[in-house]
């Protein structure tokens, strides 16, 4: 009998969206559940990093058990995260905990609902929780809003088609929206790319028709230095995909497979401080693992779609292979991770790692199940403490779950809520100590409209003549430093004169033009631009310069003229 390859499926089990491999043997069609994430390259032994145990989850409620993430940080200092089963309904539950561990419920689930398998919670610029869901692990799903307080409202359920059929992380966007997949449904059941508002208004953006085997997106969205949003599909043996806000898309990337290339990155990618993209794969690369499949990779893409494979896992060295779960990258550069080496034999060795950028893999902690942490299926977050926080769905004392920590001698740092805004934009910090005394500066330009919530949580109002570049929080002799690079979008109000022939200086008025990089006509770039401040910018018409749209593009963004420039 002629062999097939695998075929990759979505399903929900024990309250987390495992991603399928279908085995067709002779006789018989094998489903193998594997939730796992590991890397490798060069394997060392563990370094310094300190795991600490914060809360073993019981059974049976009113507390939760078996804990899900991604684990947000709120305003209030808290991460927050949900439960497949406890409440006060063990049917789940919403939860939260301070940095030591201090777990309490802010939602149950209502009796009767079913246990709601969720994707985990995105921060929005409201103080809000935004996320979504399958009712009862099945059905098309649904996106919620949940207040830092239990109040939770369901903005949107998925029908199938046309909108869309399970639904991913949201993607918090500069327009104040959120951006998600759906792995199925859409026009063509493919799946699709929605945008949804605050008061649940949603668009689809996108729906997949597999052409290039682009389908079935995985998932998320990252949003890139570009402003555009990246993602993967897992239909063949995947792709990485770019798409505009408007709903373009473009293929970047289609993985060939073993052994020179990944297959299935259903974890999606993240956007690393060198502004290229860093991934998993959950098979393909050099190493195999059986007749069917290969052990997974570690990858590197640039914008422009150009992969390299950093690392092939390795069971035998690595302890863990068939990465599914998306990499950390914490402020000291490098990347962090969980594994769960489950395979159609069982489940292995588990553990949390450390890979460096060139992929170096270092075992930091390792899972044993009873009295320690099992299956830790979720991405690590890192807390502005410094620290990287996590959840196991089982293990512990009874079972339940795990919260723990991981300390890895990072300094404190500032998290951005958004990373991009005009000169006058409130943008929410996070961070520790804050005081009334508090000193916020935009590259280097002092804000002079702060609004302080308690220690943790500051509005700062985009300065005028604000630099993109990192943003700094002072108080007293500590500065936090962002850990990402926020930038100042330029306006562009009016030029003048509004026609005129080559070497003609036109003056252009706006916000954000102190770092003025590039000027054209039509699309044509002046040769000859001058910036006069951070309102005014003059630039000749070039040679060449054709009737049209003029452009300024500062290291922050571009900004488009209303009307045309007329070359005479």
């Amino acid at each position: 009998m002629t062999k097939k390859k695998p075929t990759i499926t979505q399903s929900v089990i024990n309250g987390c969206v495992r991603h399928t491999i279908e085995l067709f043997r002779p006789g018989r069609a094998l489903l193998l559940a594997m939730l796992v994430l590991a890397v490798g390259g060069t394997t060392l032994p563990a370094q310094a990093a300190t795991y600490t145990d914060l809360f073993d989850f019981l059974d049976g409620g009113p507390g939760p058990q078996w804990p899900g993430g991604p684990i947000p940080q709120g305003r209030d200092g808290d991460l927050y995260g949900y439960s497949y089963l406890g409440g006060t309904n063990n049917t789940g539950s919403i939860w939260k905990t301070d940095a030591s561990g201090a777990v309490s419920v802010i939602y149950s689930f209502a009796a009767g609902t079913g246990n709601d398998c969720q994707n985990g919670m995105t921060l929005g610029a409201d103080g809000n929780f935004y996320g979504t869901a399958f009712t009862n692990c099945g059905g098309g799903g649904y996106v919620f809003k949940i207040t830092p307080t239990g109040t939770l409202t369901l903005l949107h359920t998925f029908t199938g088609t046309p909108d869309g059929y399970g639904p991913g992380l949201l993607t918090p966007y500069a327009d104040g929206n959120f951006y998600g997949v759906t792995s199925t449904g859409g026009t063509n059941n493919l799946g699709s790319v929605f945008k949804i508002t605050p008061a649940g208004v949603l668009t689809i953006l996108y729906s997949f028709n597999g052409t290039s085997n682009l389908a079935n997106p995985s998932y998320g969205l990252t949003v890139g230095n570009d402003g555009n949003f990246y993602g993967t599909t897992v239909a063949g043996n995947g792709t990485v995909f770019k798409m505009t806000p408007a709903g373009v898309v473009t293929l970047l990337h289609s993985f060939a497979g073993p052994p020179n290339d990944g297959q299935a990155p259903v974890s999606g990618v993240i956007l690393g401080k060198d502004g290229n993209f860093y991934g998993t794969t959950q098979y393909g690369g050099s190493v195999v693992y059986d007749e069917f499949f290969n052990e997974g990779t570690v990858f590197k893409m640039t914008p422009a779609g150009t992969v390299t494979i950093l690392h092939n896992f390795n069971l035998s060295t690595d302890y863990g292979a068939f990465p599914t779960a998306p990499l950390l990258q914490a402020t000291d550069g490098n990347f962090y991770g969980a594994v769960d080496s489950c395979n159609e034999f069982g489940c292995g060795t588990q553990d949390l790692y450390k890979v460096t950028p060139s992929g170096t893999l270092t075992v930091l902690e390792e899972f044993t199940g009873s009295g320690s942490g099992e299956f830790p299926y979720w991405p690590l977050m890192q807390d502005t403490n410094g620290i990287l926080y996590g959840v196991t769905q089982q293990g512990g004392m009874v079972n339940g779950g795990v919260l723990f920590s991981l300390d890895i001698s990072a300094v404190p740092f500032a998290r951005l809520v958004g990373t991009s805004g005009k000169e006058g934009a409130k943008i929410g910090i996070l961070g520790q100590g804050f005081t009334a005394a508090t000193v916020v500066k935009f590259g280097g330009t002092q804000a002079t409209t702060i609004q302080r919530s308690g220690a943790t949580f500051i509005s700062a109002t985009v300065p005028a003549a604000a630099l993109t570049g990192s943003v700094t929080v002072t108080t007293g002799t500590t500065t936090l430093t962002s850990s990402q690079m926020f930038k100042v979008t330029p306006t562009f109000l009016s030029f003048t004169p509004t026609s005129g022939s080559v070497g003609t200086p036109v003056v252009l008025t706006g916000t954000g033009l102190t770092q003025t990089t590039k000027v054209t006509f039509g699309g044509v770039t002046a040769t000859t631009v001058t910036v006069n401040s951070d309102t005014q910018v003059t630039a000749n018409v070039p040679t060449g310069a054709l009737t049209g749209k003029i452009v300024i593009t500062t290291k922050g963004g571009r900004a488009q003229s209303k009307t045309s420039f007329t070359v005479d």
